[in-house]
């Protein structure tokens, strides 16, 4: 028998040939419609279209990060102010894990919210007082008083919400829904993420959160940030022309089409493409980001704040421009709800500057005729506990994180509208009926884009991934 020489082993095959070609071919034309200016929009993503037809044609998630607090905000605990201050019967908890902040107190108090509850709009949902402006949207809410979770740190818990796993490395649910439906713009990203710079930086927010993972990194989330530059080394060199820079781009997409046809890798068309990107961000950012045209009873609407750029109300209004834009997921990140210490204080001034903004975009995409097809969600990566952590002063308290049931609100997008989702007991520490997940919110937000959860699947690794790995359900009752 001969054996294949050196030679021989390193001589392409057919197959090899074919494929190299092909890929070449693909990046040629790739190279041809960029120099045309083609539109970003005419991908209309791995799915080709959606699974069924959707009701939410974009997402504005709401992050509130550092676990809100369900029991001064949503879920109204009479049983708990009675008994302030006396141990929280053991039974409740019974085996169940706790943090190693509370874990090891001798006793555990209960903690009676501070703050009284209104039955709001038509539907008589009960909200916290801490929230009036989000009182007068009730009629509009989905409210969901049993999302529960398994992780019950914030790194972990954060990074389930916003990826689907507490482990890193997956891709964002924002880049899930690039890659599956694609881009309806030609000239923003398809996923654009907001920090506020008004909120306490208690819990860090790391860029994986928006990140794409495994998943070709077209699709990873672009932080915007308050300023002269929105967007971080977008602006051209000085003394570098417009004319230049495109000159610059056709030339450096002939070099990377060359090396994709040798090397076979889909990342050097993912860099030709968000090159493109910057290219025509350079136009359509500036406009996006430039608040001076709303009017004076758009920014009275939205709250103070609004007029201070980065600021919560601030990048409401801007992710509300970025929808009537039609970039598909906007997530919006708001630091500052750990409250371990100091609930009534902290409580306070996390609502002050939240509620007001929360609400007034809600009513503002409906007045404009876009709450119908737009998504808004709005909550943490756990809630806080019945009982006290730590001593009590005064009447104060602090809480530590509980997974086991908190609240979130979705509103728009095809959802259920003046809806109560769920029952906690009479402590607000375990759920008695119609419990979400985290994989079920998942899987509910695809299934109002119109993706079956289990369809949307990316084989890495030697098996297929999905935003809900192997499991999630949608949650029928939420729908509209």
């Amino acid at each position: 028998m001969n054996l294949p020489t050196y030679d021989d082993l390193l001589r392409p095959t057919r197959r090899h040939f074919l494929s190299k070609a092909s890929l070449g071919l693909g990046s040629m034309a790739l190279t041809r419609l960029l120099g045309s200016n083609a539109s970003a929009a005419a991908n209309p993503g791995t799915l080709g279209a959606p699974h069924l037809a959707p009701k939410a044609k974009r997402v504005i998630y709401l992050f509130q990060s550092g676990g809100p607090s369900h029991l001064e905000l949503f879920d109204n605990k009479p049983l708990l102010r009675a008994g302030h201050g006396q141990p929280l019967p053991r039974e409740v908890i019974g085996n169940q894990r706790l943090s190693t902040m509370s874990g090891n107190q001798s006793s555990l108090p209960m903690a009676g919210s501070f703050i009284n509850f209104t039955r709001s709009g038509h539907c008589g949902m009960e909200i916290s007082d801490t929230l009036p402006f989000t009182q007068k949207i009730a009629d509009e809410l989905s409210l969901i008083r049993t999302m529960h979770t398994e992780a019950i740190n914030h790194d972990p818990a954060i990074t389930f919400f916003c990826c689907g796993n507490q482990i890193p490395g997956r891709p964002s649910m924002g880049a899930w829904a690039s890659y599956g439906l694609g881009s309806l713009n030609d000239n923003l990203p398809a996923f654009i993420v907001l920090v506020s710079k008004n909120a306490s930086r208690d819990q860090p927010l790391y860029s994986r959160l928006w990140g794409a993972g495994f998943l070709p990194s077209e699709h990873q989330g672009v932080q915007f940030r308050a300023g002269k530059e929105p967007v971080l080394y977008l602006t051209n060199p000085e003394g570098v022309s417009p004319h230049v820079r495109r000159s610059m781009l056709d030339t450096l997409g002939k070099l990377n089409a060359w090396q994709a046809g040798q090397q076979l890798d889909p990342e050097i068309d993912a860099r030709i493409a968000q090159a493109e990107m910057a290219f025509r961000m350079q136009s359509s950012v500036p406009d996006a980001t430039d608040l001076s045209g709303e009017s004076d009873e758009t920014f009275a609407l939205y709250g103070p704040d609004s007029r201070t750029p980065g600021s919560y109300a601030a990048n409401c209004i801007l992710a509300r421009r970025l929808i009537e834009r039609d970039v598909r997921f906007v997530q919006l990140f708001h630091q500052g709800w750990d409250q371990h210490g100091d609930v009534v204080g902290g409580i306070t001034k996390q609502c002050l500057q939240t509620d007001q903004a929360s609400a007034a975009l809600v009513i503002d995409l409906k007045r404009r005729g876009l709450l119908e097809d737009t998504l808004v969600v709005w909550g943490g990566e756990f809630g806080r506990t019945a009982y006290c952590q730590g001593k009590m002063s005064g009447n104060n308290y602090g809480r530590d994180h509980h997974p086991r049931c908190f609240s979130l609100w979705m509103a728009g997008g095809g959802t259920r509208p003046g809806y109560t989702h769920g029952l906690t007991d009479d402590y607000g520490y375990n759920i008695l009926n119609d419990g979400v997940h985290v994989h079920d919110l998942h899987a509910t937000m695809l299934h109002l884009m119109g993706i079956d959860h289990e369809k949307l699947v990316y084989k890495t690794q030697g098996r297929y991934f999905r935003l809900t790995d192997i499991a999630g359900h949608v949650v029928k009752p939420l729908l509209a």
